[in-house]
Order: structure tokens, then C-alpha cells, then sequence
């Protein structure tokens, strides 16, 4: 028996956009460690260009933005699935418009509720979908951010989105324990190379300032996050819930590092 004791234990993953994805590393390092997944994509067009990726995995089609879908994604992998030990929520959207990103203030209503539809109440809608299926013990876990609060000019009103989803974690865990010891928590990433975040305005900038920040001078890896999510998904990290593990290789401790301080009062 593994360390992590997840051999056969069947866990559901939202989110693989490709083989950069958190989702798609979460996935194979549970497949390694012996669990049974199923994947859930976007669209058609999503699952077709994972084709050569997948393999012959299981995949499903659900677009989280219409609540039909995830009932009928639960109802389709129920057929095969009568019980999930684990969710993984990988999934993040946000509605820029044509203008590219504004100053927060200028943020439009329906940008802010659409990007809430689909980053942060996909997550209770899917745990609520799936609520019968999962096992008393079963782990839920969503991918946030490292702080919510460091008010970054290119990550816009997805942060107070983010915020939004952290919340919900204590919430869900209080429902649920009414009638389950399911637990929700998040792992909480600093800065990653990822396809989606590449498209960010200003990010690859911040990318490399964090990898100066961060005191072993590397930025966090997709796998160091998959590699936390796949703990929590696991029964050890039973005695965690309602939990944010934030992943930043301890970049929050070291903004006022001596070297960086020089560099920043020496430019002219």
C-alpha cells in the first residue's frame, strides 16, 4: 500500500486545458500513486485537442457555466461510478473585455458575475451536483491563489473572485458536515507557468520579480502544486478542512530582502 493510501479510489478532475494545466498534473500524479480518474473538459473542441494526451482515459464534456451540464456529467459518470472519493476543481475564467484589463474601479458588473459564475460558484454548484456520489470521507479541493489580498494590477477583480472561492471552503465544509465528514479545502499557488497565465497582461513580468523574491531563487512548480493537492486528496491530510495551503516557496517572507531593497533604491 502507497503512503498516500489512494489505490483505487476513484477522483473526479475538473479543468485539463492541456499538459501545462494543474489539473492535468494533479491527474497523472494520482494515476501514479494508483488511483482510478476521470476527467471532465470544457467543450468538444477541448476534448478533441487532448486526444493525443488523454489517451485512452476517461473524459467527459461539461461546460461549468450551464448548471444542465454538470447535472449531466454527474448523471453520465455515475453510470460507470456509483461512488467518488474526490473532486478536484481546477477551473478559472475571467471575462476581460476587448479593452483588455481596466483599473479595478472600472471593473463591469456583468464582467465581475460572469467570472464569479464560472471561477467561483462552479465549485459549489459541482459539490452540490455531486453530493451523493461522494463517500463519507470523500476530499474536494479547488486551486486558488497565494494571497488575495496583494491588490496586483494584472490579475485585476479575479482576486476579489478568488477571495470569493476561499470563503466558500468553510461554508461547504459546515453544510456538509450535517450529513458526511467530506472535507473542502484549497491549494493556493504563487505565481506558475502555465498556458492560461502566459495570456495575462504584465504576468511573465511578475513571474521572474517572484522567482527574485522567492528565497531559493526558483518559482513554484506545477508539480510541487499537484504534489499538495494530491495529499489533500489522500485520507493522511484527514484532519484538514476548511484549509488554504498556500505554495509560494516562501516568497510572502522575503519582499524586503537586502539585495532586492538595493536594486530597487539604486535605479536612478
Amino acid at each position: 500500500m502507497s503512503f498516500l493510501n489512494l489505490t483505487d479510489k476513484t477522483i473526479v478532475v475538473f479543468g485539463v486545458a492541456n499538459k501545462k494545466s494543474v489539473a492535468w498534473h494533479i491527474g497523472k500524479t494520482l494515476e501514479e500513486a494508483g488511483a482510478k480518474i476521470v476527467y471532465v473538459v470544457r467543450s468538444a473542441a477541448r476534448a478533441e485537442s487532448l486526444k493525443k494526451l488523454m489517451a485512452d482515459r476517461e473524459l467527459h464534456i461539461c461546460d461549468v457555466e450551464f448548471e444542465d451540464q454538470i447535472t449531466d456529467v454527474r448523471d453520465a459518470i455515475a453510470e460507470k461510478h456509483p461512488v467518488i472519493d474526490g473532486l478536484v476543481h481546477s477551473i478559472a475564467f475571467a471575462a476581460y473585455d476587448e479593452s483588455g484589463i481596466k483599473p479595478f474601479h472600472e471593473t463591469g458588473k456583468q464582467q465581475l458575475l460572469r467570472t464569479f459564475d464560472i471561477s467561483c460558484f462552479s465549485f459549489i454548484a459541482i459539490a452540490n451536483a455531486f453530493k451523493d456520489l461522494l463517500s463519507k470521507d470523500a476530499s474536494v479541493i479547488t486551486i486558488s491563489i497565494s494571497t488575495t489580498t496583494m491588490a496586483s494590477e494584472s490579475y485585476g477583480f479575479m482576486a476579489p473572485v478568488k477571495a470569493a472561492l476561499d470563503s466558500s471552503l468553510a461554508f461547504l465544509a459546515k453544510s456538509f458536515s450535517k450529513f458526511s465528514n467530506v472535507r473542502f479545502n484549497a491549494v493556493c499557488p504563487g505565481l506558475l507557468k502555465t498556458s492560461a497565465s502566459a495570456g495575462i497582461p504584465g504576468y511573465v513580468d511578475a513571474y521572474l520579480y517572484a522567482e527574485q523574491v522567492i528565497p531559493r531563487g526558483e518559482a513554484v512548480k506545477t508539480q510541487e502544486v499537484a504534489d499538495a493537492a494530491c495529499f489533500l486528496l489522500s485520507p493522511r491530510s484527514s484532519g484538514i478542512n476548511a484549509q488554504q495551503i498556500v505554495i509560494d516557496a516562501g516568497m510572502k517572507i522575503n519582499y524586503f530582502d537586502n539585495d532586492i531593497v538595493t536594486k530597487v533604491m539604486s535605479v536612478d
